[in-house]
């Protein structure tokens, strides 16, 4: 099955060079050319890229779109590389890249698992990324979702190093990737500019990634390795120090303060000296143009992000001018400036395509293979505000997994499963179920994993996972966004969709309301197993991804409980098998209304 590319929205020919410039949103710098011996670094970034290399999305078997109108893919951000390095031909540049490479599409996961780059194959985003021709490339967190070795293979079929400061070795605190590259720009006229790219990655993949890095990696905050690590390539006579940094820009952390932050690069620009500017990544949020001031220097830090999955492509001028300093002569930073170009405007780069075209097909055909039915459509719209069978059949395939592996006491315990509304958009349709549905509704590589807790544990997980609410008063009719705290655009900052997680039990029914009425934390009313009141001291097995285990989203109890199953099977192929193995997904078998929403008692009604 071939990949449909649409032509530019410009015209019916392909955009390139000026025009694709110009109509991604460019806009030229101040003039600077005839300034004596002033030069302009230019710094092309992209980050969170996630396995998407075409303007393709696999779950829907169709072209992307969203309703921003945004496309993505390698592709697309290599037509716009390509044409600022033609743009500005004969001046220093550097492209760098903030990690989240290998992980996030079926065509990543097929090259990790199916057809495993360990085995043979080459990585997609490898075969792409080095037609890009990226100088070097941060590590992302989910860069490790598939071991240690499936990463060291990319590592070594990729061109260019994957960077990571913090990434160390547990006994001698060094890195076990390169720290950073410097390059080195000839300038004519017996005048070199160089230039440090420190690469940071993001602290929390010691917890969300334990099973694949505990013991072998640690990964120390961003700011403590930036303070290492920044001298050092000033010593080295650095001219010029860009970090592409894993970590977003809103300091905050979805772990807390367990670790140091999460998101951390204003903290970095803020605390160590000599950053001229960082590339930031992780939080899929675009930033064209932002300034942090260094408390110690009172120097201005330019920090960009270009969105993610190739939606944009970061532009960085950094204008330095040759004077002497102390008697000698240096390059001293005179402006920086950046903006976003946008991918939407943009053809494909046919290299890119060409190089990953057959993988791709590979790919489409093996995510639209069918391996069962389903007896009826089943939805995910509403699982939300309601107890849904779908969501239902990923704790029954969760639960029933766990329950036929537990051995000794714990056999005797009652088993309930969590799940979370990853995708609103996943659907089973009435009839044949392919690998895509199953792949639509489970989007994550998590694994699956089961903890031993009491019903006074249970209770407080619930408490936590119903702050998914705001406090509203009245029976409804709602909208849906008006009862959830669900992120916006004007408020991003809320609580996602998969940090609402509802329970169910496998042998009998684990009931309970969520009262919105309620302030967080009173909020969880009836809790029943079996028709029986929960009480603090009961015990129950629970199962739950290994993203949740290791603290991910910050859920009271499971991280430190004790763990009874843990056999590293990903939890999506583990539906796939289910479905493959039973060929018929009957509602019939697994699911029953156990929770609902409530105000003062009342069930409540919430419109789509």
């Amino acid at each position: 099955m071939p990949h449909a590319t649409r032509r530019s929205v410009l015209s019916g020919a392909a955009v390139t060079g000026a025009a694709a410039l110009s109509a991604a949103g460019y806009t030229a710098t101040p003039a600077y050319a005839g300034k004596p011996d002033t030069v302009r670094l230019t710094v092309l970034g992209t980050t969170d890229l996630h396995g998407n290399v075409f303007n393709w999305d696999y779950y829907k078997n169709a072209e992307f779109a969203n309703s921003a109108g945004n496309e993505i893919g390698v592709a697309k951000a290599k037509t716009l590389i390509d044409a600022v390095r033609a743009e500005r031909r004969g001046e220093p540049i550097l492209t760098i890249d903030a990690g989240d490479t290998i992980q996030g599409t079926p065509l990543a996961y097929y090259y990790a698992r199916i057809d495993p780059i360990t085995e043979g194959a080459v990585h997609p985003m490898a075969r792409a990324m080095n037609l890009v021709g990226y100088d070097a490339a941060a590590l992302g967190n989910h860069e490790f979702n598939y071991g240690i070795d499936t990463l060291r293979k990319f590592e070594e079929q990729v061109d260019f190093p994957l960077l990571g400061a913090n990434a160390v070795d547990p006994s001698t605190k060094l890195p076990v990737f390169p720290p950073y590259i410097i390059k080195d720009y000839d300038l004519g006229r017996g005048r070199r500019l160089r230039v440090g790219v420190l690469g940071l990655t993001n602290p929390g993949i010691a917890i969300w990634d334990k099973a694949n890095v505990e013991g072998r990696m640690e990964f120390p905050g961003l700011v403590e390795q930036a303070k290492i690590f920044v001298p050092e390539l000033k010593k080295a006579g650095c001219d010029l120090v860009i970090i592409s940094a894993h970590s977003g820009a809103d300091t905050s952390s979805s772990y807390g303060d367990e670790l140091p932050p999460e998101n951390a690069s204003t903290l970095v620009a803020e605390q160590v000296p000599d950053v001229d500017a960082i590339l930031v990544g992780h939080a899929h949020r675009e930033i064209a143009q932002r300034y942090v001031t260094n408390t110690a220097t009172g120097k201005q830090v330019l920090l960009t992000e270009p969105l993610y999955w190739g939606m944009r492509v970061s532009v960085m001028d950094l204008v330095v001018r040759r004077e002497k300093r102390h008697g000698r002569p240096a390059w001293v930073l005179e402006s920086a400036t950046s903006q976003t170009l946008n991918s939407n405007t943009v053809d494909p780069d046919p290299e890119v395509t060409a190089a990953v075209q057959e993988q791709h097909d590979v790919v489409i055909d093996y995510v639209n293979s069918v391996v069962g039915t389903s007896a009826v459509e089943m939805l995910a719209a509403r699982a939300v505000v309601e107890d849904v069978p779908i969501i239902d059949f990923v704790n029954f395939v969760q639960a029933d997994a766990v329950k036929a592996a537990l051995t000794g006491s714990d056999a005797e315990l009652p088993v309930l499963s969590i799940a979370a509304p990853f995708s609103r958009a996943a659907a089973f349709p009435a009839g044949e179920v392919t690998v895509r549905d199953v792949a639509g509704l489970y989007i994550y590589d998590n694994t699956l994993m089961a903890v031993r807790i009491t019903g006074a544990q249970l209770r407080d997980y619930l408490e936590y996972t119903a702050r998914y609410f705001k406090q509203v008063s009245g029976t409804g009719p709602f909208p849906i966004d008006q009862v959830t705290n669900a992120p916006t655009d004007t408020a991003p900052n809320g609580t996602p969709d998969y940090n609402f997680d509802t329970i169910a039990g496998l042998d009998a029914a684990l009931t309970y309301d969520i009262d919105i009425a309620a302030a967080v934390g009173s909020r969880i009313t009836g809790l029943a197993y079996d028709g029986v009141a929960v009480t603090d001291a009961q015990e129950f097995v629970l199962a739950v991804n290994n993203y949740r285990q290791s603290g991910g989203g910050g859920f009271p109890h499971v991280s430190h409980a004790p763990v009874v199953y843990n056999q590293q099977v990903e939890i999506r192929q583990l539906i796939i098998d289910w479905v493959t193995a039973h060929q018929v997904i009957d509602p019939a078998a697994f699911a029953s209304v156990d929770w609902r929403l409530v105000s003062g008692g009342e069930p409540i009604t919430v419109n789509s």
